[in-house]
């Protein structure tokens, strides 16, 4: 529950002092740290447990791979997953498979990662596919993405979160033909784009925002602040707007404009404006933060001299004197 809310460290603590640890509390906390960013302790946890007379399961080899995958730790995860078979006599189930196929494939070594799938004795599931999609799209492999999609479609033809993916790479090449090709596809078959969706607690509140939202009480304060950050990040920071973040044929103003639009960037000033200073801000978020608000969170996180929590739909990012926890590999 604690690491659910960010709070790792209290996570930790519940662990820490725990009486019995079985498997499952142990697969949690590993679980727990890989999900924050925090592969490496991740790891180190899984050492400890193999030391005890707990045997990992299943489920222990998801998150130690998961934990891989979220680190980039490509030789240490080819490692566990052979050690998986051959010491542990755990046979691969589809998520060690989207795991590895998730490791390689966001390192860039797409061929081994196309051998991986291949090498699946069932029927790959769609999550093995939406992987290779993920990573062909974090490293704009733009034919492999396509065929990558089309499999996910076959198997669930209105996924909205792969039509979306698929009309990002297609923006990144500058294809805007194909994209609004994706785009009447997806209004002919009535697949609709989740918005951006972000929300933030106070004083027991939830307060949700989303993109371009001005429909808040305190919207005149909010304006303010987010105007305030993106200045002092760029005279005091050195912040640069990342406007390929931006998948739109427009100018480069309107770019950097609809950038501070985002539904993070209007919660985090929502609670720089209304929460006690100091405080720690968790932010909740319902798509991945994109790679701009990612960069401008972490100038943010120095200027204001506050630890920055946000969970989208993959992981937490914690956000404190212009580091990310994550250290800008996810």
């Amino acid at each position: 529950m604690y690491a659910k809310c960010g709070r790792i460290m209290d996570a930790r603590s519940v662990f820490d002092t725990m009486s019995d640890q079985d498997v499952v509390s142990w697969n949690s906390i590993i679980s727990a740290y890989s999900m924050h960013g925090l592969g490496a302790e991740a790891l180190k946890i899984f050492e400890t447990m193999r030391k005890t007379n707990i045997s990992p399961n299943h489920l222990t080899f998801v998150a130690v791979l998961s934990a891989c995958s979220n680190t980039g730790s490509l030789y240490q995860g080819q490692s566990y997953f052979t050690s998986m078979k051959e010491d542990f006599g755990i046979e691969p189930c589809m998520e060690h498979y989207t795991c590895m196929v998730s490791l390689l494939g966001r390192l860039g070594h797409f061929d081994m990662a196309v051998k991986m799938i291949e090498e699946i004795p069932d029927v790959p599931s769609v999550m093995v596919w939406r992987a290779l999609l993920g990573a062909c799209v974090m490293r704009n492999n733009v034919e492999l993405g396509i065929f990558a999609a089309e499999h996910v479609l076959e198997i669930e033809p209105k996924d909205e979160s792969t039509y979306v993916l698929l009309s990002n790479i297609y923006a990144n090449a500058k294809r805007w033909d194909n994209v609004a090709v994706v785009r009447k596809n997806m209004k002919k078959k009535r697949v609709k784009k989740e918005p951006g969706l972000s929300w933030v607690e106070n004083q027991g509140k939830v307060h949700y925002f989303a993109v371009g939202d001005d429909s808040h009480q305190d919207m005149k304060l909010i304006r303010g602040m987010m105007e305030c950050l993106n200045l002092k990040s760029k005279s005091v920071g050195g912040y640069a707007p990342n406007l390929n973040a931006i998948l739109l044929d427009v100018e480069e103003d309107e770019k950097s404009r609809l950038l501070w639009l985002h539904s993070e960037r209007i919660a985090l000033a929502f609670a720089l404006v209304r929460m006690p200073s100091g405080s720690p801000i968790r932010i909740m978020k319902n798509l991945r933060i994109c790679a701009d608000c990612h960069v401008a969170l972490k100038f943010v996180s120095k200027l204001v001299k506050r630890q920055i929590v946000i969970r989208d739909v993959n992981r937490f990012h914690h956000f404190h004197d212009g580091i990310c926890s994550c250290n800008d590999y996810w």
